[in-house]
């Protein structure tokens, strides 16, 4: 591995220093590089761009891995627990039992919204996306918890991420009952987070919703997946808001707005569309392989490549497999996911998809299985916005913590008019 890199520059030489991580990744340092020769570097969408150091998550996208804290994604699915995976992440280390038992407790006691905030429900229009409910409701948390904007001390933050990770799944329940007219369902104390979720979205008074442990262990591994994946859209959000020292509510709520782009947290909608459409449309899976691959591109395949990954997401391995589960204890089929599964099958067999790395991502089948616990498609980005708030936090924790963080400001390059003289209205 290079220890250096040399830039030459109008003849004279500039030593790049060489950055490397745990796992072998390497960088070339470039914070003097403008300093010393005026240059900055052109990197649109920053997709060569390491912003930071992290030590939250690990992706090999050549190879398909992806690790919390060190930790592979695939250990966390025996009886999957979101919440030890959300301190984890955001603490930088597996919780002992008295840590998730405390951490628990202080979810049950936030997951109540303030009666102010549930008023503003109120006045929301019943059509209003559920994502910009999500989003302002977290910028408005600032209003009504005034005390959390300033994070100077461990117990503050605590308590603060506690706050966010309980109260989000209340708002999006909320939401979810707002938009068809229902009464809201308060969270029950007695339930897990992920059944508790379920309760409020589903329940109605007097008659409670029953969450099987299959349903139940499949939203957490859903929310475990989504948790954090290193500096997407997102994510990267977070940290740029955040790096001008906002406050961590507005930070997340920036977060959601990113996520809410049909390029991001959205993409799982447009998988489930297209197969609706498919399954409407009477195609089948080879003519859609085959449509795909046409010159013309009129149709598009969702659900499959991602930006990172070269090789089978691993994350849609383990929900491929998460379906199967659910569906062996449901007294129904779901043609969509016949459809999907089809479409697997043919595309991994064709070199057209395996040479353009070209493997089914998260996307792929996390849409089927909300849809199999009976959550609708306009839910789907605001269960991954629940599900990668602990990454959020975990995030703007990192980057406050780092005493080297500076307010993101990127450079660009200027390719308009060159200087002109100001003309007067009247001689234009």
């Amino acid at each position: 591995m290079p220890e250096k890199v040399i830039l030459v520059v109008d003849g004279q030489e500039m030593e790049l220093p060489i950055v490397t991580g745990t796992e072998g990744e390497q960088a070339v340092d470039i914070t003097q590089l403008r300093n010393r020769t005026g240059l900055t570097t052109y990197d649109p969408s920053f997709g060569n761009t390491s912003a930071c150091k992290s030590t939250i998550t690990f992706i090999d996208g050549e190879k398909g891995i992806l690790r919390y804290r060190g930790i592979p994604i695939e250990e966390f699915t025996e009886a999957p627990n979101f919440v030890e995976v959300a301190w984890l992440l955001i603490f930088g280390r597996l919780p002992k039992r008295d840590d998730l038992a405390q951490f628990r407790d202080q979810l049950t006691a936030n997951e109540l919204l303030h009666e102010g905030l549930r008023h503003q429900f109120q006045h929301i229009p019943v059509e209003a996306p559920p994502m910009a409910i999500l989003s302002a409701m977290l910028s408005n948390m600032a209003c009504f918890y005034p005390g959390f904007l300033s994070l100077d001390d461990s117990d503050t933050f605590t308590e603060a991420a506690a706050r966010l990770i309980s109260k989000v799944r209340t708002i999006a329940a909320f939401s979810y009952r707002r938009s068809l007219g229902l009464p809201i369902i308060y969270p029950d104390p007695n339930l897990r987070y992920c059944a508790n979720l379920l309760h409020m979205i589903f329940s109605i008074p007097y008659q409670q919703h029953v969450v099987t442990p299959e349903i139940e262990d499949a939203l957490n591994l859903i929310f475990i997946l989504h948790a954090d994946h290193e500096q997407n859209c997102s994510a990267a959000t977070v940290r740029t808001v955040g790096s001008s020292h906002a406050n961590l509510f507005a930070s997340c709520a920036a977060g959601v707005s990113a996520l809410w782009g049909p390029l991001h947290g959205g993409a799982n909608v447009e998988v489930l569309q297209m197969l609706e459409r498919i399954h409407q449309g009477g195609m089948s899976a080879a003519d859609c392989i085959a449509a795909a691959k046409a010159r013309d591109k009129k149709f598009r395949l969702y659900g499959f490549g991602h930006r990172v990954y070269k090789n089978y997401d691993p994350r849609a391995k383990l929900l491929k497999q998460a379906c199967d589960r659910v569906f062996a204890t449901v007294d129904r089929s779901d043609p969509l996911l016949d459809i999907a599964r089809k479409l697997e099958e043919l595309a991994l067999k064709d070199s057209y998809f395996v040479d353009r790395n070209l493997y089914p991502n998260v996307d792929f089948y996390s849409g089927i299985l909300l849809r199999a616990m009976g959550i609708p498609t306009n839910m789907f980005t605001v269960c991954f916005a629940i599900g990668r708030l602990p990454g959020w936090i975990a995030q703007w924790k990192e980057q406050h913590d780092d005493a080297d963080s500076r307010i993101t400001r990127p450079r660009q390059v200027y390719v308009g008019p060159p200087c002109t003289a100001y003309v007067p209205i009247a001689d234009r």
